[in-house]
């Protein structure tokens, strides 16, 4: 099985991302040691609550560094709700906090005029093809909870509609982020965990 490090930085309900992957068939491992992120073929970072707690907390960890680690060896990386916003520079919701900066840009609040947070299901638009999304039939509908999202363009995968375009989905290279959860989001979101899993597979084969 393609071992998958989640990592634990004593954030929310880290185990639901873990339990998902290993439904998908993953060796998912929730972790905090170094060698054991360097040794897995992908790293995911979930994230619930605010922005500057959980900054504050992978930090505290060390894991910030583990994460970036990951990054820059080329390991497939996947970012999930606040951990997605993580990887962005900084975020509306804690002022001068700095995120990782792997991703251009900043997390807004959602627009005036919509209930926040965005609780819901909703269904993608998918800009751009992804590996991520590869073989969901559509409409691909994902479940959210969140108050803000990414302000930036760049890599963007997919949208959602909730008071005009809102950042669902985003690809850099051999990094994968979402606002929704997969991990609650049914047969499709596990279909986009074993997506992951299976990128993950075959660059390490590779």
């Amino acid at each position: 099985m393609t071992l998958i490090a989640v990592l634990d930085y004593g954030i929310g309900n880290l185990r639901s991302a873990q339990k998902a992957l290993q439904h998908v068939g993953a060796d998912a491992r929730l972790t905090a040691d170094p060698r054991l992120v360097r040794e897995a073929a992908g790293v995911v970072l979930p994230g619930v609550g605010s922005f500057g707690r959980c900054m504050e907390a992978l930090r505290d960890s060390g894991l910030d560094v583990v994460a970036l680690e990951a990054i820059e060896r080329g390991t497939p990386f996947f970012g999930i709700c606040v951990g997605m916003q993580l990887l962005y520079e900084g975020s509306d919701e804690s002022p001068g906090v700095a995120g990782l900066g792997v991703l251009d840009g900043h997390v807004r609040a959602l627009p005036d005029g919509v209930k926040r947070p965005q609780m819901q299901w909703n269904v993608l638009d998918v800009v751009r093809p992804s590996p991520l999304l590869d073989s969901l039939p559509e409409p691909i509908w994902m479940y959210f909870v969140h108050s803000y999202a990414a302000d930036h363009d760049g890599g963007v995968i997919a949208t959602c509609d909730y008071g005009g375009p809102v950042v669902a989905a985003v690809q850099r290279d051999h990094v994968w982020a979402t606002q929704f959860h997969p991990e609650k989001s049914g047969a499709a979101g596990l279909a986009v965990l074993r997506n992951f899993v299976d990128a993950a597979a075959g660059r390490a084969a590779a």
